[in-house]
């Protein structure tokens, strides 16, 4: 689907630049594949220097990042054996999303182009990458449960005999169709402000003309902040949707630290 005003055009889908062996690469892919390369080597990088007992003001940063999202996750998850096991997994996603978000901001999107077709794209723009990364999470959050609670109790909270439990097999129907919707929640979050960040900047980009070095930059640092914000909602709710899991046939000495109205207000 396309939007066309005069020189405009903004595609939602992410668009084909060449094929290799009738494969499509897209835009949103090769960018992807740009923002992989990066996150690996900027926490390779940062996990170099400290292993050497090095240090500078990129790693001093890295790292100071990577203490606040730590004591976030201690702060959700209390069980630290749980809050060890998730961090691999939650700190990825956050740098792996902030700098893919970014990586469409920085040069400036619709900037360089390929046969006509823009070749930077943010992954976070495509709606394929955000889906996936949210089964990715809502499965990993199901690899968590099964290993506090069990296999079988984490499928008991979902699966119950309607004739001995009616309200506990309805309450299971409930919480299948809250993980799908999570889920849902989850891709279109993510997706929606990128791709219309994308959008409000190449807009600006056509609207503005020849004042757009003045003016483009105040939204490119808007976008970043966004980035950042979209990249730290998604960490903390894979963080929460962890916590809830893991908390069914808990006592109460083991629920975790998040009140309700916290979790549904990020929710």
């Amino acid at each position: 689907m396309y939007f066309v005003a005069s020189s405009l055009h903004i595609s939602i889908a992410a668009e084909p630049l060449f094929t290799i062996f009738n494969f499509p690469v897209t835009n949103a892919l090769l960018t992807g594949v740009l923002g992989t390369l990066l996150t690996l080597l900027v926490l390779g990088y940062t996990a170099q220097k400290l292993k050497r007992g090095q240090s500078n003001r990129f790693v001093g940063l890295i790292q100071w990042v990577f203490d606040g999202l730590l004591n976030q996750i201690n702060d959700i998850i209390p069980d630290r054996k749980i809050a060890r096991q998730v961090t691999p997994l939650a700190v990825t996603i956050f740098f792996f999303v902030i700098i893919n978000y970014w990586l469409s901001v920085i040069p400036g999107v619709d900037s360089i182009r390929y046969n006509g077709v823009p070749v930077l794209r943010s992954l976070t723009a495509d709606l394929n990458f955000t889906l996936g990364l949210a089964v990715v999470t809502l499965v990993s959050v199901q690899i968590y449960a099964a290993k506090h609670l069990g296999v079988f109790s984490n499928a008991g909270r979902y699966l119950r005999n309607p004739l001995k439990d009616p309200i506990g097999a309805f309450e299971g129907i409930l919480e299948l169709v809250g993980e799908f919707s999570r889920g849902i929640a989850l891709s279109l979050r993510l997706f929606g402000n990128a791709f219309a960040g994308e959008v409000l900047l190449v807009v600006i980009a056509f609207l503005t003309s020849y004042f757009a070095s003045f003016v483009l930059p105040l939204f490119m640092a808007f976008e970043l902040f966004i980035g950042f914000i979209q990249a730290y909602v998604f960490f903390v709710l894979t963080l929460i949707f962890t916590a809830l899991a893991v908390s069914h046939g808990d006592h109460d000495d083991h629920s975790p630290a998040v009140h309700p109205k916290e979790a549904t207000a990020h929710e």
